[in-house]
C-alpha cells in the first residue's frame, strides 16, 4: 500500500469512529474524533459531516463558541438548512437574539424537507427570540406554528408552548389571552408526570392570581408551588442518600472483595507451589526428551553416513571396474599396435606403419574420452565440479563443440548437417553442458561404424522448451537396452548394473543435463540410427 492509500484509509477509519460515537450519543469521544479527521480531510462533503457533528457535540457540551466556529465552516450546499438552524440555536443561546432571527429566517425559507419535530422547535426558539426583543406580534405567530405542529399525546411539548405563548400575551398586557393558556398548561400538568413541569406552571397561576389581586388562590399555588418545590428537594435528597447508600454498599463490596483477594492470593502460593513441582517434572520429562531427540538424530545420521559410504563404495566399486574392464582391452591394443608398428618399421612396411599408427591414436582418443569422463564423474560425485549458471544462446555452444570434432569427423568420412531454427537463450552450466555433447558427438561417430551422416539441429518445441537433437545414421540402438538408456533419467550409479551394457558416459549425460534443470531422451531404431534430444528451460528476465 503507498503513502496515499494509507492516508486515505486512516482518514475514513477516523471519519468511521467519529460519525459512530455521535450516533451513539458519545459526544465527548465524538469531539476528540470529529477534531482527528477534521485535520487530515481534504474532502468538502466529509468536512462538511465533521464540522456539524462537532458542532453539536460541541452544543452538548455547552461549548458555544466552537459550536459557532464548526457550524459556520459548513459550505453552502446540501446541508445549508441545517446549518442556518443550528446558528440560529447557537446563538439564541449566547443572547444574541437578532441574529438567532436572521438565521431561523433564513432556515425557514428552505424547510421543506425539515423533519417535524426540527421544525417544532425550530418555530418555538423563534417564538422565544421575539418575545426576548419584544416583539409580541412574531413570538405569538410561531408559537401558532407551533401548536399546529404538535401532536395531543406530546403533553410536555404542549405545555411548554402554551407557557411561552402565555407569557407573550402576559408581557403585552393582554391577560385576557394570556390567563386562559396559563390555566391550560396548569391543567396539563397536574396529570402530568415530571414535577419541574407542574412546579413552574403552579409558579405562573400564583403570580397570575396576585396580580389579578386573588390573593386566596394565589397563596394556594404558592403552597402547591412550594410543596413541588419541596418533592423537587426531597427526590434530590434521596437520590443523595441512595448515592451514600450505593457507596456504602460498594465500600463493603470492596472490604468482602479484599478479604477475598487474600484469600486467592493465599491459594495463588499453594498453586504456585504445585506448579514449580511440575514444572520441574515437565522440564525433567523435556530434558529426556531433548536427549532422546538427540541420540536419535546422532543414529539417523549415522544411518545416512553408512547409506552414504556405501553408495560412496558401490561408485568405487563403478568406477575400478570402468578402470579394469575398460582401460584394459584399449592398453593392450595399443601395445599390440606398438610391436605391429616397430615390425612395419623394421620391414619399412609404410601402409602397415599408417595404417598401425590410425588404429593408436584411434584407440588413444577413445581412451582419452574415457578418462575424461572418469575425472568428471569424479569431480561430479566429490562436488569439486564447478557450476557456474548464465545466459548464453545456444548456437555458439554447440558450434564450439563442433569445432572442435572437425578433424575427427574428417577422418572417419563422416558429413556434419546443422539446422538452427531458432537460437534461444538458456540460463547453463556451459562447461557441463559442452561435456555433454562431446559425449553424445563421441557416442554418434564411434557407433557410425564407417561414413554417415550427424545432423545438429536447435530450436523451441511446443512445451516452450529449447532443444538440441543430434541424429546420427549409425548402428542404432535394440529396443531393450533404450529402455535402460532411457531409464536413467531417476536412477544413480549404485543402482546401475554394468553387464547391462550402460556406461558411465550415458550416466554422466543424464546427471549433468538435469543438473542443468534439463531432461534427456534418446530414440532409435536398430540399423537406422539414434537421436538424441536434449530440452532446457528458456531463459526469462521476468
Amino acid at each position: 500500500m503507498n503513502h496515499n492509500a494509507e492516508k486515505i484509509s486512516v482518514n475514513r477509519d477516523l471519519f468511521a469512529k467519529a460519525y459512530n460515537f455521535y450516533k451513539k450519543k458519545n459526544y465527548d469521544s465524538c469531539y476528540v474524533y470529529s477534531t482527528k479527521a477534521l485535520s487530515v480531510s481534504k474532502n468538502t462533503n466529509e468536512k462538511d459531516i465533521l464540522n456539524y457533528i462537532q458542532g453539536v457535540s460541541a452544543i452538548k457540551k455547552n461549548l458555544y463558541k466552537k459550536a459557532l466556529i464548526n457550524i459556520s465552516a459548513i459550505s453552502e450546499g446540501d446541508y445549508v438548512s441545517l446549518k442556518n438552524s443550528k446558528l440560529g440555536m447557537i446563538y439564541l443561546n449566547i443572547k444574541n437574539y437578532k441574529k438567532s432571527i436572521f438565521f431561523y429566517k433564513k432556515w425557514e425559507k428552505n424547510n421543506v424537507d425539515t423533519k417535524l419535530s426540527l421544525k417544532r422547535n425550530a418555530f418555538h426558539n423563534l417564538g422565544l427570540n421575539y418575545i426576548h426583543v419584544k416583539d409580541y406580534g412574531n413570538a405569538k405567530k410561531y408559537f401558532d406554528k407551533e401548536l399546529k405542529l404538535i401532536q395531543k399525546e406530546d403533553t410536555l411539548s404542549l405545555i411548554r408552548t402554551k407557557m411561552d405563548l402565555a407569557n407573550a400575551y402576559y408581557n403585552q398586557y393582554l391577560d385576557d389571552d394570556a390567563i386562559p393558556l396559563f390555566q391550560e398548561a396548569y391543567d396539563l400538568a397536574i396529570s402530568f408526570s415530571d414535577i419541574e413541569v407542574k412546579q413552574n406552571s403552579a409558579q405562573n397561576m400564583a403570580v397570575v392570581e396576585r396580580n389579578r389581586k386573588r390573593y386566596k388562590e394565589s397563596v394556594e399555588y404558592y403552597e402547591e408551588f412550594i410543596k413541588w418545590k419541596d418533592s423537587i428537594w426531597n427526590r434530590d435528597r434521596i437520590w443523595e442518600l441512595t448515592e451514600k447508600d450505593k457507596q456504602l454498599a460498594v465500600a463493603q463490596k470492596e472490604s468482602e472483595i479484599a478479604l477475598q483477594d487474600e484469600k486467592l492470593k493465599r491459594q495463588r502460593i499453594v498453586q504456585r507451589g504445585l506448579l514449580v513441582g511440575a514444572g520441574g517434572l515437565l522440564l525433567f520429562i523435556g530434558l529426556l526428551g531433548f536427549f532422546y531427540r538427540k541420540l536419535k538424530k546422532k543414529n539417523g545420521l549415522i544411518t545416512q553416513q553408512k547409506e552414504d559410504l556405501n553408495i560412496a563404495n558401490k561408485t568405487k566399486d563403478y568406477l575400478f571396474s570402468v578402470v579394469s574392464h575398460d582401460l584394459r582391452s584399449p592398453m593392450n591394443t595399443i601395445k599390440f599396435q606398438h610391436e605391429e608398428l616397430k615390425k612395419h618399421i623394421t620391414n619399412n612396411n609404410l601402409e602397415g606403419i599408417k595404417q598401425a599408427n590410425n588404429t593408436a591414436i584411434t584407440v588413444t582418443k577413445s581412451t582419452s574420452h574415457l578418462l575424461n569422463n572418469v575425472l568428471h564423474w569424479s569431480l561430479q560425485q566429490s562436488n569439486q565440479m564447478t557450476y557456474s549458471e548464465k545466459e548464453y544462446a545456444l548456437q555458439p555452444i554447440i558450434e564450439q563443440v563442433l569445432y572442435d570434432y572437425e578433424n575427427l569427423i574428417e577422418a572417419n568420412a563422416i558429413e556434419i548437417k546443422t539446422n538452427y531454427i531458432k537460437n534461444s537463450l538458456v540460463k547453463v552450466d556451459r562447461e557441463s553442458l559442452k561435456i555433454v555433447f562431446r559425449n553424445l558427438l563421441d557416442n554418434a561417430v564411434k557407433y557410425m561404424k564407417g561414413k554417415g551422416i550427424i545432423t545438429v539441429e536447435i530450436g523451441t518445441d511446443d512445451q516452450n522448451m529449447a532443444y538440441v537433437s543430434i541424429a546420427d545414421t549409425g548402428i542404432g540402438i535394440s529396443q531393450e537396452r533404450l529402455e535402460k538408456i532411457n531409464a536413467l533419467k531417476g536412477v544413480s550409479i549404485d543402482k546401475i548394473n554394468r553387464s547391462e551394457g550402460v556406461g558411465l558416459g550415458l550416466i554422466l549425460c543424464q546427471t549433468l543435463i538435469k543438473k542443468n534443470k534439463g531432461i534427456l531422451t534418446f530414440e532409435s531404431e536398430e540399423g537406422k540410427g539414434t537421436k538424441v534430444v536434449i530440452q532446457l528451460p528458456v531463459f526469462s528476465e521476468q
